[in-house]
């Protein structure tokens, strides 16, 4: 059974982290069932174990977190859904890089629910979508925004943190840094790519698609 949580209003980062770290200690020690945790927070940069300074552009913006999830920096802020995602990988395989893969398949399959062609490209962490309707790039390949991004940590076999994906946050507050460290190419959200859903679409869909990539059955959704 995995337990699903939505939490509505902004979840202060600290606190959602220390959640995190206390039912991922629980859960490997058999105390807690799996969870998917779904929150919106306010605006705030975090650093990934691969983050590099020269990447926070503008380090006087918002809150800067650091965190020891993979990865570089990543915004979040209202309007983006953010999904912890606490399993135990151990009983799933004990494969990081298949669960990372299951992760992206997941994101893909949340967005083809509203006709998104997600995909993945070696080298950029996340997913991506193709933007024909922008300019291309110098070298004359189409143009791809960014719209989730993935970074997980383990403890006893079990992860923490997770994804997050762009329906309608400010697109400008990524500015501020370099996303994931990946120059040339943009972020993008549900709302930016013309489709008129709220959180509440985007949840339907995760849990929707959930079992398909992962497999077992869930419980009833907890509003805390």
């Amino acid at each position: 059974m995995v337990e699903w949580i939505v939490t509505p209003g902004l979840t202060p980062y600290p606190e959602a982290v220390a959640w995190m770290e206390a039912r991922a200690t629980a859960i490997a020690e058999g105390r807690a069932e799996e969870a998917v945790w779904l929150v919106e927070h306010p605006p705030l940069y975090t650093a990934g174990t691969s983050a590099k300074p020269a990447d926070l552009t503008d380090p006087d913006r918002f809150d800067v977190f650091e965190t020891r999830r993979g990865g570089q920096y990543t915004y979040h802020g209202p309007g983006q859904r953010v999904v912890y995602v606490l399993l135990d990988v151990g009983k799933r395989g004990r494969d990081v890089r298949a669960f990372v893969q299951q992760l992206e398949q997941w994101v893909i399959a949340t967005l083809a629910e509203f006709n998104v062609t997600g995909e993945i490209r070696d080298g950029r962490v996340g997913v991506w979508v193709t933007r024909p309707e922008k300019p291309p790039l110098p070298d004359g390949a189409p143009r791809e925004d960014k719209i989730a991004a993935i970074g997980i940590r383990l403890r006893k076999w079990v992860s923490f943190h997770g994804l997050s994906i762009n329906v309608d946050p400010d697109l400008g507050h990524f500015d501020g840094i370099v996303p994931c460290g990946i120059t040339g190419h943009g972020v993008t959200s549900l709302i930016d790519l013309g489709l008129l859903v709220d959180m509440g679409d985007v949840d339907v869909a995760l849990r929707r698609t959930f079992a398909d990539v992962f497999g077992g059955a869930d419980d009833a959704a907890d509003d805390s």
